[in-house]
């Protein structure tokens, strides 16, 4: 599926709900003095979906990559964060969140897919042949599509010439004949 629009990339709205959930997590009292850690996992969790449409409004392919591996850092910075407020939170003496832990979980969880996602998105796009959106102008499109008809006529040549050939031999092979002391 070829997306026109980073807003309609999956992994991209994965990431903009991630940002959402980490100005959750950080919003209550217990970050007040705790603005750093804060302030640089808002940064971090931002950070991620604007460098996945940065990378695509980019246009090529190794701009795309060198983003997306941006935005993967990202999400594994604020999965940091979030590791290091559980065990902020473990020391606590005393919180008057109740659901810090679970939100943490969360947080993590949703790090680990976004990171997923954006590598599976960035190995598909090394493995690709198409060099980005840059790229593709009506000529290479066009170069693209006949190399691709090329392969499938030559898939196609090869199919009906493989079933000639058994044909041809089905032919060739000698039927039992029945004699005549068989009748």
């Amino acid at each position: 599926m070829t997306y026109q629009r980073f807003e309609d990339l999956p992994v991209w709205q994965a990431a903009i709900k991630l940002g959402v959930e980490v100005y959750r997590l950080t919003n209550p009292r217990w970050f007040a003095d705790k603005a750093d850690v804060r302030d640089q996992m808002r940064r971090a969790a931002l950070s991620v979906s604007n460098n996945i449409a940065e990378g695509f409004e980019r246009g090529t392919t190794s701009e795309l990559l060198m983003f997306l591996y941006i935005a993967r850092g990202s999400a594994g910075e604020v999965r940091s964060g979030c590791r290091f407020c559980a065990l902020l939170l473990e020391e606590a003496v005393r919180c008057d969140t109740t659901d810090m832990p679970s939100q943490i979980a969360h947080c993590v969880t949703s790090c680990e897919s976004v990171s997923r996602q954006i590598r599976a998105w960035a190995q598909s796009l090394q493995d690709g042949d198409i060099p980005g959106q840059r790229h593709l102008t009506a000529e290479s499109k066009q170069k693209y599509h006949q190399a691709q008809r090329a392969v499938d006529l030559d898939a196609h040549i090869r199919r009906v010439t493989e079933e000639n050939i058994q044909r041809s031999m089905r032919q060739m092979s000698p039927t039992p004949q029945s004699t005549p002391d068989q009748a």
